[in-house]
This record gives C-alpha cells, structure tokens and sequence, in this order.
C-alpha cells in the first residue's frame, strides 16, 4: 500500500470531445490488453501508480500534456475500455469524479461478487487513501477525483486528485498496494509539483512524536476537557509559522469527532484515521493542540517534489491527427491479435511472408 507520487497541474475547463473520448478509449483498450498479456495486471496498475508514466499515457491519448482533466478523462477512458473484458485481463475499475467517486466501495462490492473475492481490504484501502490526503496532509487541495484499479488477488493502485481554486492548480495523488505497512508515515515516495507551500503534514517522519501525541490526547482527555483546552490555547499568541490557527477552528463544531474518537480509544494514528466524522479540521485542532500540550512538533513540510504522440486536444503542441490516432489504434489491435496467435499459426502467417 504505498503512494507513489503526486503530479501539480493546472485547472483548465472543458472536456474531452466525444470523437476524441471514443478513440481515447480504443487506444486504451489495445494498451491495457498488450501490458497485460507482455507482463501482468500487477505491472499495469505499477505503471499507474507512476505519476510521469500517467502523464505520458495521457499524452499519448491525445489529451491535454498538463491540464488537471489529463487525470479524469485519463482515467475515465480506462474505465470505458475495460467494460466487458475487466473479468478476461482480471483488472477492475472503481470510482471516478464527483458523485462516481463515492460509488467506489459499491463498485468494489459488485466485482467482488463477480470474481468471488473478499471486496473489504480493498474498500478498506480506498477510504484510508481518501483520508490521508484529505485530513491527515492538509495542503490546500479538496479531493474531487478517486479512482482505484485492483486485481482479483488484491493489489491496487488508487489514482485520485484534489483542487486549489485559490492558486488555481489541482494536485494528482498515485497510491500502490506494494510494498507499504502503513498509511501515516512518509507514505508519498516520489512527488511532481510544480509549486510548493507549507503543509500541515502529519505523515511525514518527523511528525511521528505527534501522532502519538494526537492518541493520546484523545484517549486520555474527555470531549469536554479538550474543549476547555482547546478554547484556554485559542486565546494564546502562537506561532507565526503556523499557517493555520487555533483561532480560526470553531470548537463547537468538533464535538461529534471528539466524542467518536474517545469512545473508540485508538490505539494508533491509523486506527484515529478511520474514526467516523474526524475530519481535517478536528485533526488539525488535535494537532495543534497536542504541540502545546506534549511539546510534539508539527511539520509544515510539503512532500511534493512530466512527449506527445497524437496532439493535444487544445492544440498544443498540434491539433490531434485524426488519421494517425487512428492507424495507432489499428496497429495496437493486429499486434494483441498476432500476440494471441498460437504457435501453429505463426508458423503458417511466418511461411506467408516467407513467400511474398
């Protein structure tokens, strides 16, 4: 379970037109049958979880080369083509924008259903990389956008992005199943950015002293005395590096979270993590909190850190060759269909151009 980068991208309106999604699609499907069968499912989804290898995919689509829809539209092509052959190349899609995000866990279910296995760790996964990036990296980007791939066997790569209206920039989380014991430390490998800024950053290493401290402050103070505490630090002067403060959390509003937390008694952050109601803002209160209280420091460090084959659909750095995507999409289709040839035909299809 490791997130392997994050690629910075700017907002652009609009959307891929209908005759350029439906060869986004065919060129897709020829793509994913060929990694499949020359590899696994298990390299498909690694290639996935690499945020260049995303970009450059979608390029060669003929999409947008650093546009924020690379992602949907990427992934939504990926999801169309594997319609009818998921349960042939053993390779699932789950989720997608907006409202289809939170479809994901039913969609999950239903494959599970169809290929009879357990659906619950890769739900399981799904939700913790949501709430990593939403609650415990507060870095100014609203996810929007949650997409998983997955296997029969339980490997899965999540691809989901959030959104800066204020800098005008979305950011593009990649997660692989591979490889990771634990979602709340140092998990983002590798991060494309273009721009940095601070973040409240509770899974990187150096936080660790406060992520214990955040367990404890919830399993040892009562909802109503981290109120009071809560309210008493409101009314102190604190840090200037502090890019979110104390005085700008309406404490009232946290009480649910808080209750939650202290009737489950975590015993860990990742088990806090998946307490029902705590969101980013509860969190960012108990962080602050526990940096008064414990002496735990925070880290404000921001862990982020991209080719054209067909065109662009602006017209950068060319308008999209219709002809040529075409004779892509064409060539891909012989090459998986002489690749599925058995050996008798090989030999014969071999004598044919032996005699021409």
């Amino acid at each position: 379970m490791r997130p392997t980068g994050t690629a910075h991208l700017p907002l652009h309106s609009g959307k891929a037109p209908p005759w350029l999604f439906n060869r986004m699609v065919k060129l897709a499907k020829e793509i994913l049958i060929l990694l499949v069968e020359d590899y696994s499912s298990e390299e498909v989804l690694r290639r996935f979880a690499d945020p260049f290898w995303f970009q450059a995919l979608g390029c060669l689509l003929g999409f947008d080369w650093h546009s924020s829809g690379v992602t949907t539209t990427v992934t939504g092509a990926v999801k169309e083509a594997l319609r009818g052959l998921a349960s042939e190349l053993r390779l699932f899609v789950a989720g997608g924008k907006g409202k289809t995000s939170r479809r994901t866990p039913q969609e999950v279910k239903e494959a599970g259903e169809k290929m009879g296995f357990d659906p619950a760790p890769i739900i399981y996964a799904s939700r913790m990389a949501a709430k990593v990036d939403t609650a415990a990296l507060q870095d100014g980007y609203q996810l929007y956008h949650h997409v998983i791939i997955f296997t029969p066997q339980g490997h899965w790569v999540v691809v989901q992005q959030g959104m800066n209206t204020a800098t005008g920039y979305a950011r593009r989380y990649h997660w692989l199943s591979d490889g990771l014991s634990s979602f709340v430390e140092e998990p983002h490998k590798a991060i494309c950015a273009m721009a940095k800024g601070k973040a409240l950053n509770m899974v990187a290493q150096e936080s660790n002293r406060l992520r214990m401290g955040v367990v404890e402050l919830v399993k040892e103070y009562s909802p109503d005395r981290l109120e009071r505490e809560i309210k008493r630090l409101q009314e102190l002067d604190m840090p200037t590096r502090h890019t979110i403060l104390l005085k700008d959390i309406r404490v009232e509003r946290l009480r649910k979270g808080l209750i939650e937390a202290y009737q489950r008694a975590p015993s860990h952050f990742q088990a806090l993590l998946e307490v029902p109601g705590l969101g980013p803002k509860t969190l960012r209160a108990l962080a602050l909190t526990a940096e008064v209280l414990y002496g735990t420091p925070l880290s404000f460090r921001d862990p982020a850190r991209f080719a054209f084959a067909h065109g662009g659909k602006d017209g950068h750095p060319y308008p999209v060759d219709k002809g040529l995507y075409d004779t892509t999409i064409e060539m891909l289709r012989q090459a998986v269909r002489r690749a599925r040839l058995s050996p008798v035909e090989k030999e014969r299809a071999q004598r044919r151009l032996e005699v021409l």
